[in-house]
């Protein structure tokens, strides 16, 4: 069972980027022209990963570059697009990590449930927004935007978010690169949806938000503790946003979300009575849909130099292996 406006929710979610798969059937060529092939597929994904997390062209071709001279001799072992995709993001985010730039003695943002909860004011934007249809329009033109949008997420969260939603991760796969639990990766994955939403509400309306750097003790949590939301809407946007963050409650044969009857029904009464709740809900979904929709694309003659002597080292390993 699942409410109405799960309907057309993103569903079918994919082991990782084409990308790659492509490039880990492309080594197994093993000629020169496909292991050419092969990593300036991997230099766009490390590349691109980098611009999402960390926002910075210099940083991430530093990245690009490090990562792969890296690369060479794990590549050789690592023809499993499985393998190769958890390796490769664990040193990649390792590396963004180190180099991420951020205010010395910044402390880390814990996001509360009402600091990325609608205030009263952006519920009334959300309904003018609705019946705009020039909205549209523009939301598909502001790629740039969500860019900026993700980069305003608190960095642990940002990197679940980049990981899943724009690198086509399992939780699974994230586990292991961020080396955390399974249920972790799925409570940061719900939270930076949330935030991401809010950060992009936001920067449509020309305001910018900062979100809150990890005390409960602070303006905004103070306002999101007044806001006149029921009890009844606190409880259907933390369940319902929480099933859009986790594909592992989808049945696998029919790809709906389950949900015990009886509480299928209560949500779904309380939607078809409160069109705030499904203004929210649907702009949370067009949200995580930008997200996924984002490409950061990498000059092609960016690191032409580096593919041709890692293509040639690859060979030279593989070469040596077979002897």
């Amino acid at each position: 069972m699942r409410p109405d406006i799960l309907a057309t929710a993103p569903c079918g979610f994919i082991l990782m980027r084409p990308e790659i798969e492509q490039a880990a059937a492309l080594l197994r060529e093993q000629t020169p022209e496909s292991v050419a092939q092969a990593i300036a597929l991997l230099q766009r994904t490390v590349y691109g990963f980098s611009m999402k997390v960390c926002g910075h062209p210099e940083d991430a071709e530093d990245t690009m570059q490090e990562v792969l001279m890296r690369s060479s001799s794990h590549l050789a072992r690592l023809q499993d697009a499985n393998a190769l995709a958890v390796w490769l993001y664990t040193v990649t985010r390792n590396r963004c990590w180190r180099m991420r730039r951020k205010p010395a003695g910044a402390p880390a943002r814990m996001l509360t449930w009402d600091e990325l909860m609608p205030t009263e004011a952006e519920m009334i934007r959300l309904t003018e927004r609705a019946n705009s249809p020039e909205e549209a329009a523009i939301l598909s033109e502001q790629q740039e935007l969500v860019r900026r949008a993700v980069l305003e997420v608190p960095p642990q969260y940002r990197m679940v978010l980049v990981l899943h939603d724009m690198e086509d991760l399992e939780i699974a796969q994230i586990a292991q690169v961020l080396e955390l639990k399974p249920g972790t990766v799925r409570v940061r994955l719900h939270r930076a949806r949330l935030a991401v939403r809010k950060v992009m509400a936001a920067m449509l309306t020309g305001k910018r938000i900062a979100l809150p750097a990890g005390t409960q003790d602070n303006a905004l949590a103070a306002h999101g503790r007044k806001r006149d939301r029921t009890a009844e809407c606190r409880k259907t946007f933390a369940q319902l946003s929480e099933l859009l963050a986790d594909p592992s409650r989808r049945s696998p044969e029919t790809e709906e979300t389950v949900l015990p009857q009886a509480e299928c029904e209560r949500m779904q009464r309380h939607l078809d009575a409160c069109p705030k709740c499904v203004l929210f809900l649907r702009d949370l979904r067009e949200a995580m849909e930008r997200c996924r929709a984002l490409e950061v694309g990498c000059d092609a003659q960016v690191g032409a130099a580096l593919r041709s002597q890692l293509t040639r080292e690859y060979l030279r390993l593989l070469g040596e292996s077979a002897a």
